[in-house]
């Protein structure tokens, strides 16, 4: 279907959901809209490609992905998590820090960095580790991470909490010389210790120790606090409380430069799915009740929770199909991501396509500072672009996934939605909902890569 030429006109999609127009994508950019676009055809050298029913948006950005990589490639590498990320509609993610070895130096977020270049479905970002080792004693490389190749932004020990307030308030401090953010995982260690699930009525019902919502809520009480008294920016990961979205409205309430994400799972799963023992639905913070559901949700839709992170954790199939207290926590999120928000958010009436865009795209990228993300679908911009057809049906197969990890907790779902193309830097990697080809520096751009 494409001509490999670099030019590719969008015929008829519907802009973030409203009017129809066409896109004219040339040399990696956004060259026309509207009618300037609809002059050009196949006689001008453009790929058609047809896309009315279809809804234009940004390319997706993940603030929380797993790639595992380095030195857990039995769960996951950043070839085969970033040809997932491509096929659910994502032109970047940010790689946390915990692979092995940790992603603590310069030159482990410069590996990953490459890797994601090499692979050229996405845009990598590595997420450098805050403490050295992840053991939350010691500062890790905060300045030299930010100065290398990656130029790292975002520093998160997410899987565990950096729970030391000292240690907390330094990292604040560290990363504001380079506009960096620090990302928490709000986990206070000495409340979760021995932790299997909420902790509440089904918990109790089923005899597993339980994990309490102010297990999470005071750590980011805390730290919104220090982050006031240093004046830094503060990113709270996978908030999954009621009292949590009230303590981070508080906070935007007076100013505090705080930001937050939900997860797809947290946006529509409840623990009641633990009482089949499925380890699929043990993750890290717990499935929690209805009520921080439709709480989680209200908060995404007036913009106390800024996006949706997926928390993509890939498992190998060994690490999920045993007893629930030997498995591992994590659940795969990537390819099912768009359309878990449309299940949620947009068919409930709670947002819109240009809601989605804001906790998706635009929001993700100002807190990672990707200038060439999440940008708006306007002649000069970059072309990060995805199509969706909102009409499609589909049953979750994790067998049929890129993703290495089977372990998706909407497995024989059906939901809507569909990522018709994924166009990352003006060239296709996904279309008709399928791979491409990957995304390849020019020439003389490669050449001058540092």
């Amino acid at each position: 279907m494409a001509k490999n030429n670099g030019t590719y006109l969008i015929r008829g999609a519907s802009i973030l959901g409203a009017g129809a127009e066409d896109l004219l994508i040339s040399d990696g950019v956004i060259a026309a809209r509207g009618a300037a676009a609809a002059a050009h055809n196949d006689a001008h050298g453009a790929t058609v490609i047809e896309a009315a029913g279809l809804v234009a948006l940004p390319g997706m950005v993940d603030v929380h992905t797993h790639l595992r990589e380095p030195g857990r490639e039995d769960a996951e590498t950043v070839e085969t998590g970033t040809r997932a990320a491509a096929l659910g509609g994502f032109t970047a993610v940010h790689a946390m820090a915990n692979s092995n070895p940790v992603a603590d130096t310069a030159g482990v977020v410069e590996q990953v960095h490459s890797l994601g270049r090499a692979a050229g479905w996405v845009d990598v970002r590595p997420v450098g580790a805050v403490t050295v080792g992840l053991a939350g004693e010691q500062l890790a490389e905060l300045g030299a991470m930010a100065d290398s190749r990656a130029q790292v932004r975002m520093f998160s020990d997410d899987g565990l909490c950096v729970h030391d307030p000292v240690l907390m308030r330094r990292a604040l401090e560290y990363v504001k010389a380079f506009d960096g953010v620090v990302a928490q995982h709000a986990q206070e260690p000495r409340l979760t210790a021995g932790a299997q699930m909420n902790e509440g009525a089904v918990s109790a019902v089923l005899g597993l120790t339980g994990w309490p919502a102010v297990a999470e809520e005071s750590i980011i009480a805390r730290d919104v606090l220090l982050a006031q008294h240093v004046n830094s920016r503060l990113h709270v990961c996978h908030v999954s409380t009621a009292g949590s979205v009230e303590i981070i409205r508080w906070a935007k309430e007076r100013g505090i430069n705080v930001t937050a994400e939900v997860t797809p799972h947290h946006l529509l799963l409840t623990d009641d799915l633990v009482r089949s023992y499925n380890p699929v639905y043990k993750v890290n913070p717990p499935l929690r009740t209805d009520a921080d559901v439709q709480a989680l949700r209200a908060g995404l839709a007036d913009g106390t929770i800024d996006v949706v992170g997926t928390d993509h954790a890939p498992h190998p199939s060994e690490h999920k199909e045993c007893e629930w207290a030997q498995a591992a926590m994590g659940m795969t999120g990537l390819e099912t991501a768009l359309s878990v928000v449309q299940h949620s958010m947009i068919e409930t009436g709670l947002m819109t396509w240009a809601d989605f865009a804001r906790v998706t795209s635009f929001a993700a990228a100002r807190i990672g500072r990707l200038t060439d993300q999440g940008r708006p679908l306007e002649t000069g911009e970059p072309a990060n672009i995805i199509l969706v057809d909102p009409a499609a049906r589909w049953t979750v197969d994790p067998a049929r996934m890129a993703t290495m990890g089977r372990n998706s907790p909407f497995a024989g779902l059906e939901l809507p939605g569909q990522v018709v193309a994924t166009f990352y830097k003006g060239h296709p990697t996904v279309l008709d909902g399928k791979l491409n080809t990957p995304y390849r520096e020019p020439a003389a751009s490669a050449a001058g890569a540092s």
